[in-house]
């Protein structure tokens, strides 16, 4: 009597195995299927969170863009500080950057 030709209940004990084999791999495939598909679901969960951040970055980014507007500054700066641009006749240049300094006073 071989492996193959034993009988379990009437049934040849390889077509049992067999059987055995075909459900575990059908219930393998099947918990695959369902792992995949709940990662598929957070991986597009977390594409949309990149796409709202995305948003949010270029929002930000006009914001700042607005803020540091020159003409934006000098206007504040003028209304809240008192400050005004300096006069021509003010400015000093690097080589005569030494003549504006007073002899005998620390910096």
């Amino acid at each position: 009597m071989s492996v193959l030709n034993a009988k379990v209940r009437g049934f040849r004990l390889i077509d049992v195995i067999a059987s055995g084999l075909l459900i575990a791999l059908v219930l393998g495939v099947y918990l695959a299927k369902t792992i995949a598909g709940k990662e598929r679901a957070e991986i597009a969960q977390v594409e949309r969170q990149i796409e709202i951040e995305k948003t949010r970055i270029r929002l930000l980014q006009a914001e700042v863009a607005h803020l540091e507007q020159p003409s934006r500054i000098e206007a504040l700066a003028s209304t809240y500080l008192g400050m005004t641009p300096i006069d021509a006749k003010r400015e000093v240049t690097p080589e005569t950057l030494d003549k504006t300094v007073q002899p005998g006073v620390a910096p």
